[in-house]
């Protein structure tokens, strides 16, 4: 698991910063997850007030 700090009031621009910072295969694996901000599921015009957590959950397969 890893954590960073990505300045952004929405998750449309944590998304953006983070995409900036970490590049296009970032994006191509961000594309692929669902996005949660403090434990709440979450779409791109979703506030994300200071000091919250974003989340990005990939998709899981089991058996």
């Amino acid at each position: 698991m890893g954590v960073a700090e990505v300045e952004g009031s929405t998750v449309a621009e944590v998304m953006a910063s983070a995409v900036d910072r970490y590049g296009e295969r970032f994006a191509a694996v961000a594309a692929t997850c669902k996005v949660w901000v403090d434990a709440e599921p979450a779409r791109p015009a979703s506030v994300v007030p200071p000091g919250s957590e974003v989340a990005l959950l990939p998709p899981v397969s089991g058996g």
